[in-house]
C-alpha cells in the first residue's frame, strides 16, 4: 500500500464521487477507480457501496477512513518534527564537564 492510495481514498471518501475526486486530485477518473479497486483487493473489502448514487462507505470503508485521516496526520507530524531537529528547534543537549569544576560551580546536592 502507498501513501497515494490513502489519499486517493480520502478524496473520494470526502467527495462521495469518483469523478469530482478524479477532479480535485488532477487526475483522470479510470485511474483513480482503478487504484481504489486495487486498494480494496489489497485489504480484501469493499470500501464503498457503488449501487447508491452518490456512493456510500461501507462499515469498513468508514473505519478505514478514520485509520487514513489518522495515518496522514501522525506522518504530517513525523515530518515537521524531522524538520525541527534538523534545524536544531527540537532535540537533546548534553553538557559535559569535568568533575573538579562541578565541584566548585554547583553546589552540593543531597543524594
Amino acid at each position: 500500500m502507498e501513501l497515494r492510495h490513502l489519499r486517493y481514498f480520502i478524496a473520494v471518501a470526502d467527495e462521495l464521487s469518483f469523478s469530482r475526486a478524479a477532479q480535485r486530485l488532477h487526475i483522470a477518473q479510470p485511474p483513480l477507480s482503478q487504484q481504489i479497486k486495487d486498494l480494496e483487493a489489497e485489504l480484501g473489502v469493499k470500501l464503498f457501496d457503488r449501487k447508491t448514487l452518490p456512493i456510500q462507505l461501507t462499515p469498513a470503508g468508514q473505519a478505514f477512513l478514520e485509520e487514513a485521516r489518522a495515518t496522514l496526520v501522525q506522518l504530517e507530524q513525523a515530518v515537521h518534527k524531522t524538520q525541527r531537529i534538523d534545524q536544531g528547534e527540537l532535540g537533546y543537549l548534553t553538557v559535559g564537564f569535568p568533575s573538579s569544576i562541578a565541584n566548585g560551580v554547583f553546589p552540593e546536592m543531597p543524594g
